[in-house]
């Protein structure tokens, strides 16, 4: 006879932390309109169109989400979090989007709904990336992509989360090869790669079947 184990992930500390800093994040963590004055630096790569079903996963208090919206209307932007107060914080500004709660490294967050999948400044805080991977691979229609964005290099990013100290600390980027080996698992195929001073951004699509 089989044991049965208890498979469910530990409570992750990274909530409690993001839900402390939620009453204040738009104030005194990240500007919200710096955010989007940068965002549109790179509305290009990004490349969302109108119609388009996109799925924001690390949405925090919605900085980027009403910006999303606006862009792929009358498309529909899904915003999720794993940090209650910051998604209380992004419903509150009355932003036209879904938004759920949702634990990347084990919820689904959907199957073949989505035309992209969008983490900006979320990845390194994700405590299993090969499930997170999988989830956001799942999440995407055949021939979708998923991107991944930050304002900063992964040296710096990593540099940063190292000394950070706390919940988040050693929350890292992986580098060219440590992706490769994430999305090529899920059935991802990186089609774009900067990491520079100021700006990382990857770019990676789903296979099409056959069927397709």
């Amino acid at each position: 006879m089989t044991e049965k184990r208890d498979i469910s992930p530990p409570h992750d500390p990274r909530i409690r932390f993001f839900d402390r800093l939620a009453a204040d994040w738009d104030d005194s963590e990240q500007d919200p309109l710096d955010t989007v004055h940068r965002i549109g630096g790179v509305a290009e790569l990004l490349g969302f169109r109108s119609g388009e079903a996109v799925l924001e996963v690390g949405c925090g208090t919605g900085q980027l989400t009403g910006w999303l919206a606006e862009h792929v209307t009358p498309g529909r932007v899904t915003a999720v979090d794993f940090a209650p107060g910051m998604l209380a914080k992004a419903r509150a500004k009355g932003i036209d989007a879904d938004f759920r709660v949702a634990d990347a490294c084990r919820d689904e967050l959907g199957r073949a709904c989505f035309d992209a999948a969008l983490c900006f400044h979320s990845f390194p805080h994700f405590r299993d990336k090969p499930a997170a991977t999988r989830n956001l691979a799942q999440a995407v229609k055949p021939g979708g992509r998923l991107m991944v964005v930050h304002f900063n290099s992964i040296a710096a990013i990593n540099a940063f989360h190292d000394h950070v100290g706390g919940e988040v600390s050693g929350d890292h980027l992986p580098d060219l090869q440590g992706w490769d080996v994430l999305l090529t698992a899920a059935g991802l195929r990186r089609v774009e790669w900067i990491d520079r001073e100021g700006l990382f951004f990857l770019k990676a699509v789903l296979a099409r079947t056959d069927a397709t």
